[in-house]
């Protein structure tokens, strides 16, 4: 459109010079007699009119494209102090999360003086209905081996080290069928098998197996881990969503909302040593 615009006020310039040109040569013709000098005015008088308008039009065009310029370099430059408005505020976000996380960090040593862990962040993750896992910056340059537990800074079960590389680590989270967790109901000590819940419509869920049949179990009663030779005691995994029979009809399972938030996770630390009481 600009250029559309452009050549159209050249034409327009130029229709005015060669009007101009016309007219003054008109008017040097039009000195020869009074009676002939009224006829050429009369008869030029349009011309004269229409070379006004012309260069008239020419300086509005002329004028809204400085302007339309002007106005395309200052939403250029908007543009581009927006973008780093954004890029700034991302990274305040980014620093305060990490801020809140290092809080919970520092709160979650001092309940476990025992615990040693390793800082690091999620890189890639490699997710299905049946799978769970994702991959860390860190690995056994680091003190991370395998079978190391994941957890959050409020010391939430995140998953287990299955694989471990100079600077790279794959955390199996606890979503995964394929791991089993030994868990208790905090509030009432009911004890079961906690592994990713498997049935269709409960992906992204937990389930606890292998409950009393008479156990009383309640919508939000917190599950944590019972402690062994790979989890510490105490780490959150979940809290109650739902309960009830499983096909045997003998026991109860439970199915668990997980405590770890999963979908906007960043950051694990590696727990690559603690005292198990």
């Amino acid at each position: 459109m600009k250029r559309f615009l452009r050549k159209g006020a050249r034409i327009a310039l130029a229709l005015a010079v060669v009007l101009a040109i016309v007219l003054a040569l008109s008017g040097a013709l039009g000195k020869s007699s009074p009676v002939t000098n009224r006829i050429v005015q009369t008869v030029l008088a349009p011309f004269r009119s229409g070379a006004a308008a012309l260069t008239r039009q020419a300086q509005q065009i002329y004028s809204y494209l400085f302007q339309y310029e002007a106005l395309q370099a200052e939403n250029e430059e908007l543009k581009a102090k927006i973008a780093s408005m954004e890029d700034d505020a991302r990274t305040a976000d980014a620093y305060q999360r990490e801020n809140q996380r290092l809080r919970e960090l520092l709160e979650l040593t001092r309940e476990h003086e025992d615990y040693d862990l390793v800082s690091s962040y999620i890189i890639t993750w490699d997710s299905n209905n049946w799978k769970s896992a994702f991959t860390i910056n860190k690995g056994t340059n680091s003190g991370i081996q395998e079978g190391m537990v994941a957890i959050t800074a409020r010391g939430e079960a995140v998953g287990l080290v299955t694989a471990a590389g100079a600077n790279w680590a794959t955390v199996t989270t606890v979503l995964d069928s394929s791991l089993e967790i030994s868990a208790l109901i905090a509030s009432s000590g009911y004890a079961g098998m906690v592994q990713g819940a498997y049935v269709t419509g409960s992906e992204g869920m937990l389930r606890m197996d292998y409950l009393p049949s008479d156990a009383v179990i309640r919508n939000n009663d917190q599950v944590v881990t019972a402690g062994s030779t790979v989890y510490p005691r105490d780490l959150i995994l979940g809290y109650v969503a739902d309960a009830g029979f499983d096909e045997t009809g003998v026991a109860k399972y439970a199915i668990l909302t997980p405590a770890a938030d999963f979908q906007n996770m960043e950051q694990v630390f590696i727990l690559t040593n603690y005292v198990n009481e």
